[in-house]
């Protein structure tokens, strides 16, 4: 989800900083666990120590998780937008890929069969490659239409149940809708807000690492 300002970079901008960080080797005993997302996943409006994938790598770690969290948001991606860059934003050492888009399907009105499909080539994509996943939804308001909040909202679990991949269903769960933990614009959670999903999304990525074989060859 994406509010357009000057002082945030533009995508070109951003998708050179996120090559430059995919060179940056995890150490042996951490597990890489790559964040594709939008606007939240890239922090929009937050310094990155306040950031959604910033909160989940410190509450991983209150876990004894070993795991380095890499951020790989741009913000207005779609999911279309996010299929367009899957093999070069998510490098090759990740063990896990959290995939978090839609929102910005949401906001445009994008065919819920269209996000389907765009997300499900990213998953397979992911799975060709041996990456695990944990798939990260959005939550349709009814007041946008009763049938299409419906047909949004049926996408998550019907390609969680697809792949056999853990479900995180509603990225804003708790947070959506609180003064006190959203940004001014009602779309972005603040730093406390980026928190609760952090805290709340570490337990579904330390089962799901728990999950994956250790690799130690690079593909």
């Amino acid at each position: 989800m994406s509010v357009t300002a000057p002082r945030f970079l533009n995508r070109r901008q951003t998708l050179i900083g996120l090559a430059a960080a995919s060179q940056i080797a995890a150490t042996p005993q951490d597990r890489v666990v790559t964040v594709l997302g939008d606007s939240i996943t890239a922090g929009l409006g937050l310094p990155a120590r306040d950031a959604m994938p910033a909160q989940l790598q410190a509450a991983l770690t209150r876990m004894n998780v070993f795991a380095r969290v890499r951020a790989a948001g741009v913000s207005g991606d779609t999911s279309g937008g996010g299929l367009a860059r899957v093999n070069f934003s998510v490098p090759p050492d990740t063990a896990l890929c959290v995939v978090a888009l839609g929102g910005n399907d949401l906001l445009q009105g994008i065919e819920p069969r269209v996000t389907k499909a765009n997300l499900r080539a990213i998953l397979l994509r992911l799975r060709s490659r041996r990456i695990g996943v944990v798939l990260v939804g959005v939550g349709a308001p009814p007041l946008i239409g009763a049938a299409y909040a419906r047909e949004f909202n049926a996408v998550y679990p019907a390609l969680a149940r697809e792949f056999s991949i853990p479900l995180y269903p509603n990225i804003l769960a708790g947070v959506g809708g609180s003064r006190q933990l959203m940004q001014g614009d009602g779309i972005h959670p603040n730093a406390a807000g980026a928190r609760i999903i952090g805290d709340r999304l570490a337990p579904l990525v330390a089962q799901a690492l728990k999950a994956r074989p250790l690799r130690t060859a690079a593909r």
